[in-house]
């Protein structure tokens, strides 16, 4: 299935494109063997004419048939190319914007091309219980790959430490996989899952 880019997308955003729009499949947690335990989870990229796409992830635990046993997690976040923000962009809290992107070209784009070829870009991720990942990484095509650089956490808060993500189109599908350092641990498989488009109405 060819990569629709929407005409009036921000310039930035074009290298991320790809993963507009909803997402919904299975996985599985830890390694994805043995007893390790299915879900299934509906993801959606978006964007609101600002240079950011607008994450949510929400996961429910099923069975090996996939009937849902209960609800898992929610997530939600904003992912962008990772550059210095100037005048032209919005914020900090409800500063607006200016009309004009601060990026308005390809050739604008182009200029944040890392060594590699591809883009360094950032993503900042909240989940329930009071734990915030602040993720930096590269995309070259449709392949991205992050770490996080910082994990906020609320007093009461599980221990958790630091995430790795990778997520890839392949033969149009979404596949991720999450590795987390957490209860003590070191960085290891936490889920994975490979996630079909849903068609736009």
């Amino acid at each position: 299935m060819p990569i629709e880019i929407p005409t009036d997308l921000t310039p930035e955003l074009v290298p991320l494109s790809w993963l507009l729009g909803t997402w919904t499949g299975g996985g599985r947690l830890g390694t994805g063997e043995g007893d390790d335990a299915y879900f299934t989870q509906t993801a959606t990229f978006s964007t609101n004419g600002l240079p950011y796409l607008v994450y949510r992830a929400e996961s429910w635990l099923t069975d090996e048939a996939g009937t849902v046993l209960r609800p898992l997690s929610v997530e939600t976040g904003f992912w962008a190319l990772d550059r210095k923000l100037n005048d032209a962009d919005g914020g900090p809290g409800l500063i607006p914007a200016d009309i004009v992107p601060a990026l308005t070209t390809a050739e604008d784009v182009e200029k944040l091309r890392n060594a590699a070829g591809g883009f360094d870009i950032t993503a900042t991720i909240v989940h329930p219980g009071g734990i915030s990942e602040l993720y930096y990484g590269s995309i070259a095509g449709p392949q991205i790959q992050m770490s996080t650089d910082a994990v906020m956490r609320a007093a009461g808060s599980k221990p958790y430490v630091a995430a790795t993500r990778i997520f890839g189109l392949v033969q149009g599908d979404l596949l991720w996989r999450w590795d987390v350092a957490a209860a003590g641990k070191s960085l290891e498989a936490h889920a994975s899952a490979a996630l079909k488009r849903v068609p736009s109405a």
